[in-house]
């Protein structure tokens, strides 16, 4: 696990910049290999600016034949994380409209960046959608069989022909 930026800290370094060097396992991203890379974090005075190159190799499982498959994962970006006090939520209304300029990342000014979270989220993003493990992906292969029933050639389907259900 990486160590959190108090953010105060980037202040005092030189250029205001902090260089994390990446070669670890997220917590709560199964990997083949270590998240080798780097990010620095930049304060800016009112926002910091977060660049960040990683790769990793995740196990996807296709989204048409069900199969895992190994997918390498390369994130090459950078975002700006505004600086704001939080509003006291006992001052807020219940509901209200968000303008679209609102819809950024914000932090505390005198808080804590989290490294791996942010590197965690942006490999989230990364990850192939839908999840195929080949364009000529045929999908699950099916036999036909006598009769209305077709013999089922994938075993994680086999549970399903023991069900009886009514007809018409």
């Amino acid at each position: 696990m990486m160590e959190r930026v108090y953010i105060p800290n980037l202040m005092q370094r030189a250029e205001k910049t902090l260089a994390v060097a990446l070669d670890t396992h997220l917590a709560d991203l199964d990997t083949l290999t270590p998240v080798r890379g780097e990010l620095a974090i930049t304060h800016q005075g009112t926002y910091l600016e977060v660049k960040g190159r990683a790769e990793t190799i995740v196990t996807l499982t296709c989204d048409r034949c069900l199969q895992a498959y190994n997918h390498r994962v390369v994130v090459a970006t950078q975002e700006l994380i505004w600086l704001e006090h939080e509003p006291d939520p006992a001052t807020l209304p219940l509901e209200r409209e968000i303008a679209v300029d609102d819809l950024v990342e914000t932090l505390p000014p005198n808080g804590y960046f989290y490294p791996d979270t942010w590197i965690y989220e942006q490999i989230c993003l990364a990850l192939p959608q839908p999840q195929i493990c080949d364009e000529d992906c045929p999908g699950i292969e099916l036999h036909e069989g006598r009769g209305a029933k077709a013999e089922i050639l994938d075993r994680r389907w086999s549970a399903l022909t023991k069900l009886q259900l009514p007809e018409g």
